[in-house]
C-alpha cells in the first residue's frame, strides 16, 4: 500500500500524508529484530552444548532477536579437532560476530574459545549481555 499526497478528493493534503508516512516508518521500526551472536561453550560435552546452544538460540528467538551461533553451523560441516578447520571456523565465527547488534554469553563456564570471543566483541565496542544456564540475566560475568 502507498501513501498518497493527496485526499480522496484528489486534493493535496501534506498533513494527512506527513501522518500516514510516520505511522509507516514506527510499523517499520517495531518490526527489527537484532542480530545476537551467541557466545556458549562447544568444546568438552560437544551433544550436550550443542544441545545448549539450540535452546540459548530458542531463547533469543523468543526475545525478538535473530540468534546467529556459528557454533551450530560450522559443527556440520568443519571438523573442531581439525586444527586448520577449527580456525577456519573461529575466523569466520569473527566476522559473523561483526556483523551483529549484540553478544550474549551463556554459561557460568567461560571457555578459552568464549573468552577470545569476548575480548574481540569488547575490542569492536559490541555490547555483551551475560545469562546463567537458565537463560536468567546476569550482571557482568555469569
Amino acid at each position: 500500500m502507498s501513501i498518497n499526497k493527496y485526499n480522496i478528493e484528489g486534493y493535496h493534503d501534506p498533513t494527512a500524508y506527513e501522518a500516514l508516512l510516520a505511522i509507516t516508518k514506527e510499523e517499520k521500526k517495531s518490526k527489527f529484530k537484532p542480530l545476537i551472536y551467541i557466545c556458549s561453550p562447544f568444546t568438552g560435552d560437544r551433544d550436550f552444548n550443542i544441545n545448549r546452544a539450540k535452546g540459548y538460540s530458542r531463547f533469543a528467538v523468543s526475545k525478538n532477536a535473530i540468534p546467529i551461533a556459528p557454533q551450530l553451523l560450522f559443527s556440520q560441516f568443519m571438523d573442531h579437532k581439525d586444527s586448520v578447520q577449527r580456525s577456519n571456523a573461529i575466523f569466520m565465527s569473527m566476522i559473523l560476530m561483526h556483523k551483529c547488534n549484540e553478544v550474549w554469553c551463556f554459561g557460568s563456564r567461560i571457555t578459552k574459545d568464549m573468552q577470545t570471543e569476548l575480548e574481540k566483541a569488547k575490542k569492536r565496542n559490541i555490547h555483551i549481555r551475560y545469562f546463567n544456564e537458565r537463560c536468567e540475566e546476569v550482571k557482568g560475568n555469569a
